[in-house]
């Protein structure tokens, strides 16, 4: 049962916020009710529903891209500690530059299609995923890299059987945070770049039932996103969570 309270919590905040608009008879463009909310998801279910279709490739592909390219720098900056004493430093200062700065000039080089908007997401969702496969290479015993340097291991050998298994979970990790920002920065990107998304739904400010109808959606994106990283988490590394 406690698995689901959230239902009854999700439940209770609905109904309070649906006696607030009415009792306060609050208007629809400050403040849309849910019954407001889900009429406009129902009446405009096949544009939003196509809108979703958009937005959800360009978060899937952007987020594919981050793991990647996140793990394969992980990978290499862990067999490399020279580089990584070089570059990740810049990788933690690049972190201070928003997304906003940058997303036009990728627009500007890369055009109104799909991948400048995949790769925004990829920016967003990679250092995650690299802190925290760094940090879970760097978290493997050391006596277990000893043994294995005793019995004549490679270092090869050592990651594939000592520190990747070791790193798994924190990769896990940094993957379901980056499952959590792939919805939102691929609505920017929408913003940015122009897209048949779900950004066209909330273009129009004044329309808050519709708005709130696209950010439902894209809340759905992300929590599907999110479920589907800790779901191969379990099929992949079911012993990380054992007890």
């Amino acid at each position: 049962m406690k698995r689901f309270a959230w239902v009854g919590v999700l439940a209770g905040l609905l109904l309070a916020w649906e006696a607030w608009v009415d009792l306060r008879s609050v208007p629809d463009y400050l403040l849309p009710s849910p019954s407001g909310i889900a009429s406009a998801l129902w009446d405009e279910r096949s544009t939003l529903l196509s809108q979703a279709a958009v937005t959800a490739r360009e978060m899937l592909l952007g987020f594919a891209l981050a793991v990647i390219l996140g793990l394969g720098a992980a990978i290499l900056l862990q067999r490399l500690p020279w580089l990584r004493s070089a570059v990740y430093p810049l990788l933690v200062a690049s972190q201070s530059i928003p997304v906003v700065a940058i997303a036009p000039l990728l627009v500007i080089y890369l055009g109104f299609g799909l991948s400048p908007k995949a790769l925004i997401v990829a920016l967003v969702c990679f250092f995650p995923i690299t802190a925290n496969a760094l940090d879970g290479f760097a978290s493997a015993p050391a006596e277990l890299r000893s043994t294995m340097r005793t019995l004549n291991a490679t270092p090869r050998a050592i990651f594939w059987r000592v520190e990747l298994p070791w790193a798994s979970p924190r990769v896990f990790t940094g993957a379901r945070i980056a499952a959590s920002y792939a919805a939102v920065a691929a609505l920017f990107a929408e913003y940015a770049g122009g897209s048949g998304g779900l950004a066209d739904s909330m273009h129009d400010q004044l329309d808050t039932q519709l708005v709130g109808a696209a950010i439902l959606l894209l809340a759905l994106l992300a929590l599907a996103l999110f479920g589907l990283v800790t779901l191969l988490e379990r099929v992949m590394i079911p012993w990380a969570r054992e007890g």
